[in-house]
């Protein structure tokens, strides 16, 4: 492919010479050269070179009918980038655009981003948009991750940021310090929602944008109720994520929420089953047996009065509105319902316990899960 120095040439220079040569070759000589036949040629020339350049300007970048985007980060080169936008691209518009990066040296000034490319946009736009870092922002979900490992995986599937970065920094105590949690409770800083972010943030903008977003949600009401329940947000947020593990019938929460605040305020230990699965690691597990109750972690429930160090996942706002606006009643008991509906069985006595336990026991063996 020409460059633009040597198509300018071709176009303009080429033909005035040829244009100058056969008027003083033709069968009537002319003594002196006619500088109007030289602006005629000119003139047609440039508007020409206008003609074709402002074809190749406008011409789409793009042939797909929905805006396309393109992914650039810290290893990319010209070449690649160009290679991520000529699946879905016009041959013109895309041979604009290279001359455009060629010329402008974009190979030494890339900004990473994440940058739509629309239908119609011309190569002088798209190109404007990738040298200027005008990027567009995306929507990010944060899941409700049982651990910070998981949630770096997932998190690094969507942003710029490699999954090791962002395990590191929150399982470093001094980073934890910098935003006033511990590893242990990192996980309550996260509320699971959608933002508009950008897909090159870093780990450190990605902290303090979580930050800025815990701060938001536990602002008015939400720390009102918290602080006439006499707990902390991070309090909540790790019973929140207990009762979450419990059952996925956001309608129960409330209800399961009552009996665990029970069992706090008479210093029983809660006895959740999921902070076992927590301490072992063996979040699959279906059924807890008596010698997994001996595991000594402070998630040990079982084993160990009041609250886990922090929360077992990061809490739903369901599982945390369902603390915060916990029912009030006398059980000090649950258990699984025997019918498997994900919901549970209440007693304010032992011995009404046991009866729960001994049907959902039962169900158990008679299904055959271990």
């Amino acid at each position: 492919m020409f460059l633009f120095s040597e198509f300018l040439f071709l176009l303009v220079f080429v033909p005035l010479r040829l244009t100058k040569e056969n008027i003083n070759s033709g069968p009537v000589k002319v003594k002196k050269f006619d500088s109007r036949i030289y602006l005629y040629v000119a003139g047609a020339a440039v508007a020409l070179i206008i003609a074709v350049m402002v074809f190749y300007a406008l011409a789409d970048v793009s042939k797909s009918e929905a805006t396309e985007y393109v992914y650039i980060d810290a290893d990319d080169t010209r070449d690649s980038v160009v290679a991520k936008i000529q699946p879905f691209a016009h041959s013109a518009g895309l041979a604009t655009l290279q001359m455009l990066m060629r010329h402008a040296d974009y190979g030494s000034n890339l900004r990473t981003g994440r940058y739509a490319i629309e239908p119609g946009d011309g190569a002088v736009t798209v190109f404007r948009r990738l040298r200027s870092g005008r990027q567009s922002s995306m929507m990010l979900t944060i899941p409700e991750a049982r651990t910070m490992d998981r949630l770096a995986q997932l998190l690094s599937r969507r942003l710029m940021l490699d999954s090791a970065a962002i395990a590191a920094a929150l399982t470093s105590q001094d980073v934890c310090r910098q935003y006033g949690y511990d590893t242990a409770t990192i996980a309550a800083m996260f509320v699971p929602n959608t933002y508009d972010v950008y897909w090159n943030m870093s780990v450190d903008d990605l902290l303090k944008r979580m930050q800025r977003e815990h701060d938001r949600f536990w602002q008015g009401e939400r720390l009102s109720a918290a602080n006439r329940m006499q707990l902390t947000p991070d309090e909540v947020c790790t019973l929140a994520s207990i009762i979450d593990e419990e059952t996925a019938n956001n309608g129960e929460k409330p209800m399961i929420a009552g009996m665990y605040l029970n069992r706090l305020r008479k210093n029983m230990p809660l006895q959740a089953d999921p902070t076992v699965k927590f301490a072992l690691r063996q979040f699959e597990l279906r059924r807890i047996w008596q010698k997994q109750l001996t595991i000594d972690s402070p998630y040990n429930t079982y084993k160990y009065a009041g609250l886990p160090p922090g929360p077992i996942k990061i809490a739903s706002v369901k599982g945390i509105d369902a603390v915060l606006g916990a029912v009030e009643h006398d059980y000090l008991y649950m258990c699984a319902k025997e019918d498997f509906s994900g919901t549970h069985n209440f007693a304010a006595t032992y011995k009404e316990h046991l009866a729960n336990a001994a049907r959902y026991t039962k169900a158990l063996n008679e299904r055959g899960i271990k």
